[in-house]
């Protein structure tokens, strides 16, 4: 039995138990329906509070005070936008493709709740562990571009398209960068699932087992996961001094939300994804193992798995106030003659050393 999968066997005993026999189909399908809604549930929460986090470090990056009006040290600030964001009309151009245009903003957020789904927040605690994990979150990341596309397409909008045409570009470049950055990891593992990841890092992170190409896989991975996320400075999908607001210029209200919540939410699936196969998901480093801290306080692990993320996430943002925006042919640059060679050099190498079998074991 994969161990992984507890959380939903669990909540299916659970209810399992209230059903007469002979409900079991019931009772699995209402097992999906509660583990989705945790996760519309967590979703929700983080979107949230990642804006709020993300308006507190500009602050702090500027010297300037930031949201500290509603709710304690600001912490209600977002949930009133949210219902500032739901109380506006929802409007749109006479001549977009009104099918297509309604369309666009489901398909990124849905594609970021998938992804969701895989993460192993702690042993127990993880709904769907697929055994081609790292593929699976690719292919799902791939299929949020198209929601830009189709929405910057359908909008009738010369700026909407523009944006919307960068972002195609953007995601395919870059998208081989983040591929062949996880890929120098998976050599190490030799698996796609995420538990089976963690488990190999119970002797120690990946980033330390890998010798100095998992630090550059690590590097080129934060440098194309943020351009992955149309984040500064590779925000040229929206770029407000050149589009306005790039692919959405023509969404208000909760549509415009549904974009703007998706970038935030994609922003931490990257950074969960770095936390999972760099630097051992929910796992405590291996100095702390003797402690038994994990034994005795098994819920820690979503501390561990948080903690890693938001650092992660920190550090995005801080690219994001520290860094220029790119010009497209600087950006196309960046990936095809610098990155994507240098990725290809580091796979080389990695392979070596697995095959001369010099990875660091504790």
């Amino acid at each position: 039995m994969n161990i992984t999968l507890s959380i939903t066997k669990t909540i299916y005993e659970l209810l399992l138990g209230f059903m007469p026999e002979g409900y079991e189909g019931v009772a699995n399908i209402s097992s999906m329906v509660v583990i989705a809604l945790i996760y519309l549930a967590i979703f929700a929460i983080a979107g949230l509070y990642l804006v709020l986090l993300e308006r507190k470090v500009a602050a702090w990056f500027q010297l300037r005070i930031g949201p500290n009006r509603v709710g304690w040290w600001g912490l209600l600030q977002t949930m009133a936008d949210a219902l500032k964001l739901v109380s506006k009309e929802l409007t749109g151009t006479v001549k977009a493709d009104k099918f297509l245009y309604n369309l666009a903003p489901y398909f990124v957020i849905v594609s970021a709740l998938l992804a969701l789904a895989v993460f192993p927040f702690t042993q127990e605690f993880q709904a769907f562990d697929i055994n081609i994990g790292i593929l699976f979150l690719i292919a799902i990341s791939s299929i949020g571009v198209i929601g830009i596309l189709v929405g910057g397409w359908s909008s009738n909008n010369k700026f909407a398209l523009i944006g919307a045409m960068r972002s195609g570009v953007q995601t395919i470049s870059y998208e081989l960068s983040v591929g062949l950055s996880l890929l120098t990891m998976i050599l190490i593992t030799g698996s796609l699932q995420l538990s089976e990841i963690v488990e190999v890092q119970k002797e120690g992170w990946l980033i330390v087992q890998g010798h100095i190409p998992a630090v550059i896989a690590f590097m080129i991975y934060m440098i194309a996961g943020t351009a992955e996320t149309n984040r500064a400075p590779f925000d040229l999908v929206e770029a407000e001094s050149e589009l306005g607001a790039g692919f959405h210029t023509e969404y208000s209200g909760m549509k415009f939300a549904y974009f703007f919540l998706a970038e935030f939410i994609n922003m931490f699936i990257i950074a969960a994804i770095a936390a999972t196969v760099f630097f051992g998901a929910w796992l405590e480093p291996a100095w702390l193992t003797p402690l038994g801290i994990a034994e005795a306080f098994p819920a820690i692990g979503v501390v561990w798995f948080l903690g890693k993320t938001l650092l992660i996430v920190f550090l995005m943002m801080w690219f994001r106030w520290t860094f220029p925006r790119l010009r497209i042919d600087q950006l196309l640059t960046l990936e095809w003659k610098y990155l994507l060679p240098l990725n290809l050099i580091n796979l080389v190498l990695m392979a070596l050393i697995v095959w001369l079998n010099l990875t660091i074991q504790f």
